[in-house]
């Protein structure tokens, strides 16, 4: 048996003893797309980061979260995360990356919400972004009741992006002090930094999380 043979009877087995839709779905993903980071948007600093956004966000907004837009949102990983998290009521997850290449392995990370037309992803540039025209120009079918960017370290040019998010909308975002890895353009060296970053006119959560080689800074409340 080769290594992806191996590896891909573990993920079955997993799937079977779970009844587990979302680890069938990683299976399916591997088998059919050409993803050879989908590991590092899966490892256990990347799911730990989800799941406490998950878990706080359950806690300071309750479940019912209608129009989820997540940007830079990768392969989906956080969308599948949130549709299969039975807590949530969510109408829609629009989810935006620049990344041509990241559509299609999102959308087969999300296919079950995808059919029933609770998943859409869209190859974009956030900087681009008019929220408030999304609908009449066709980019998307909804306005966002929640804007999620787990990728604040990524992102140049961040307080302009910062000034075209609708006011009141509830934010949840998230930021790195990884200053290691050279696409980070955006780091903050601490929690109090990211707050001032942000500016948020009600805050919900503002909170750290130490992870192995970094920590994770997140932020939840309404612009």
């Amino acid at each position: 048996m080769n290594r992806d043979e191996f590896y891909s009877d573990i993920l079955d087995g997993l799937a079977c003893y779970y009844a587990s839709p979302f680890i069938a779905d990683i299976l399916t993903t591997v088998g059919h797309c050409n993803a050879p980071d989908l590991g590092a948007a899966l490892n256990k600093n990347q799911i730990s980061g989800k799941l406490w956004l998950t878990n706080e966000l359950y806690k300071t907004a309750d479940g019912h979260l209608g129009n989820i837009y997540i940007l830079g949102g990768w392969y989906g990983v956080l969308a599948a995360i949130l549709l299969h998290d039975k807590r949530f009521d969510i109408k829609e997850v629009v989810c935006i990356d620049r990344d041509e290449h990241c559509k299609p392995i999102a959308e087969s990370l999300n296919r079950a919400h995808l059919a029933r037309g609770k998943f859409r992803a869209i190859t974009a540039d956030v900087h681009q972004l008019v929220y408030e025209d999304l609908l009449t120009s066709g980019v998307s079918k909804t306005v966002p009741d929640v804007l999620i960017n787990t990728s604040c370290e990524h992102l140049d040019r961040f307080a302009d992006w910062y000034a075209k998010i609708p006011a009141g909308t509830l934010q949840v975002l998230q930021s790195n002090n990884y200053y290691a890895c050279e696409e980070h353009t955006n780091c903050v060296p601490d929690l109090a930094t990211f707050q001032h970053q942000a500016p948020m006119r009600e805050s919900l959560l503002a909170g750290s999380l130490e992870l192995k080689k970094y920590t994770r800074f997140m932020l939840i409340g309404y612009k």
